[in-house]
């Protein structure tokens, strides 16, 4: 194996009272490929700093090779300068390398650099990173507040270059794809284990499992001793002092494992009460905002028990398409249908009912006191924080002071306080650890009520949802059955066929042309255009007609010629509205290029 050429050796770091590393040891040698897993708390990003030289350790040494440029992308970035080209070049990138990076991940190197989205947010630090050419990367969290084609996107580029990585994510599609060594951080130290992030769970599990073995032996150890206190000691009190001692020594290991040990996140999202079967039905809705379609024709039916992920490049809609299936936007056409005796949970991914100021207490229980109504039972604000995994010394904690996976955390246990029967999650993976995901997974699998997720995570819808609804961002919406790897092998280039045209290009002006160009759609085209839509609402409405009749279980039985004639037309059907919504796409994005170019 190579040299390293950038490594920590027994590096110890005190955060307050509290040891956050005791003798870590970690080396990347050139084009290491590799993840550092741990929870939420454990020190990740501050390990992250301190290979980056933007933090000093208490005790142990850094090494680094002579010259090696060394490029960190926070978890939380930082954008600021007069232009995106100005913040991309401030490391000492050459100018045509940032602009050319900025344009691959979709981003106008003129535009300003305040009032980002934290999708663009994270896109420009990656694409400065990348400019900058250094030898070793750091990713801590690099996919949060990304789309899917995005986090593909960056798949490619990151298996492309030539540095050095150590990613944090919690993001298990993403880190399988790109890893190739795993460094876990628990308990103050970091394990390793040379094999890509795919064997990860099994290793872990079954340095867990010899590690709980220890502790029963280290148990039984201590009621031995124990017995032998309380019949022995006072005969032998002066011979036996080293024994106590012992004792005394094991007591206080124990404690100190039983501190550093997990807390369980041990909740369930409560159920107020059964929903009608059917929750939301949505017929040939459309939508658009500033002459651009989002929705066009689009129906659903969406039934008790059913687990629906939405995805979608950022900007497509995602969320418009979940306000107006909930009525809390009306759609331009079509109808919205809700069953009665809602009570929807709403977790929003820009955490904005969250006040920097307030602390953790006063986020659970706005109104004061020290009982939070939980399922309409009270409960003491600190045993339900428990619950989330908070301590009890972080009740006055400022939620400035947070990490982004307690925030998320803190969010989750508002929502889930209050009964519901349909629960909408936007984005709810970014910053939680994996361990915590693993459980939310539990929690939501066993959850009864209707479940809509909005997330980039593949991996979590693939484990969770039981449809997926698409939007491509120009009036598109398809929905298939199963996860993220179903929707993909049924439509592999409904997402991918709209990365030819990115924002960044859409952004710069085009280079004036002397010669005349139409001002306006040929009659044809007009005539053409009017046609398609008067007939995408009647095909959205035939198809949603189709899926309903095929959709009762006893149709088969009752006449199997008829369901496959059902099902015949049901695919004729499609495969009209998509052809329509092809050739209505290509005339709209002719109309609004001759508008543009009057």
């Amino acid at each position: 194996m190579a040299a390293p050429v950038l490594a920590l050796r027994d590096v110890r770091l005190a955060d307050g009272s509290r040891w956050l590393f005791d003798g870590v040891d970690l080396a990347l040698e050139p084009r290491a490929r590799a993840c550092l897993v741990g929870r939420n708390g454990a020190g990740k990003s501050t390990l992250l700093r301190i290979l980056a030289d933007l933090t000093a350790p208490d005790s142990g040494d850094r090494f680094v090779n002579p010259g090696l440029k060394v490029a960190l992308v926070a978890q939380e970035p930082q954008v600021d300068g007069a232009s995106l080209l100005d913040f991309a070049t401030v490391g000492g990138a050459a100018r045509h390398e940032a602009e050319a990076e900025l344009v691959g991940f979709g981003l106008d190197p003129r535009a300003g650099a305040e009032n980002l989205s934290g999708g663009e947010a994270r896109r420009a630090c990656l694409a400065r990173a990348f400019a900058e050419a250094p030898d070793v990367l750091l990713l801590d969290e690099p996919t949060n507040h990304l789309d899917i084609v995005a986090i593909e996107l960056l798949e490619t580029r990151l298996a492309r270059s030539r540095a050095a990585m150590l990613i944090v994510s919690h993001d298990r599609a993403f880190l399988e794809r790109i890893t190739r060594r795993c460094y876990w951080l628990e308990d103050r130290r970091v394990r390793r284990l040379d094999a890509g992030f795919a064997a990860f769970d099994a290793w872990s599990e079954k340095i867990a499992n010899v590690e709980a073995r220890a502790d029963r032996r280290l148990q039984k150890t201590i009621e031995r001793e124990q017995d032998w206190m309380a019949f022995g000691v006072t005969a032998r009190r002066a011979r036996n002092e080293g024994r106590r001692r012992r004792l005394i020594a094991l007591r206080a290991e124990k404690a100190e494992r039983l501190r550093l040990a997990r807390g369980e996140f041990s909740v369930a999202a409560p159920v107020v009460h059964r929903s009608a079967k059917r929750v939301i039905e949505a017929k040939n809705i459309s939508k658009a905002y500033g002459g651009r379609s989002l929705l066009a024709g689009f129906s659903t039916l969406i039934q008790r028990g059913d687990r629906v992920a939405v995805i979608g490049r950022n900007g497509a809609g995602k969320t418009t398409l979940v306000k107006i299936l909930l009525g809390e936007i009306a759609p331009d056409a079509g109808s919205v249908r809700l069953g009665p005796n809602l009570a929807i949970a709403y977790v929003d991914q820009a955490r904005s009912d969250l006040a920097a100021q307030m602390s953790l207490a006063e986020a659970l229980v706005p109104h004061g006191g020290d009982q939070v109504m939980v399922q309409g039972q009270p409960r003491h604000v600190a045993a339900y924080a428990r619950d989330f995994l908070f301590r009890e010394d972080q009740m006055r904690q400022p939620v400035a002071s947070l990490s982004g996976g307690e925030r998320n955390r803190l969010l989750l246990a508002r929502a889930l306080a209050r009964p519901s029967n349909v629960l909408v999650l936007d984005e709810p993976t970014n910053d939680l650890d994996m361990e915590t995901l693993d459980l939310l997974e539990d929690m939501l699998a066993d959850y009864s009520g209707v479940l809509i997720l909005v997330s980039h995570d593949r991996d979590f819808i693939d484990r969770l949802a039981t449809s997926t609804i698409a939007l491509d961002g120009r009036g598109r919406a398809i929905e298939t059955s199963g996860g993220w790897s179903d929707f993909h092998s049924q439509n592999p280039d409904f997402l991918a066929q709209i990365e030819s045209d990115p924002p960044a290009k859409r952004a710069i002006p085009p280079p004036t042309r002397a010669a005349a160009r139409p001002a306006k759609l040929s009659f044809k085209d007009q005539r053409r255009l009017a046609e398609l839509e008067a007939r995408m609402p009647e095909l959205g409405g035939e198809v949603a007609k189709l899926r309903e009749t095929l959709a009762d279980a006893s149709f088969y039985g009752r006449d199997a010629a008829a369901f496959a004639e059902a099902s015949r037309s049901l695919a004729r059907a499609q495969a009209e509205l998509s052809s329509a919504e092809e050739a209505w796409l290509a005339l709209e994005a002719r109309r609004e290029s001759l508008l543009q170019g009057r």
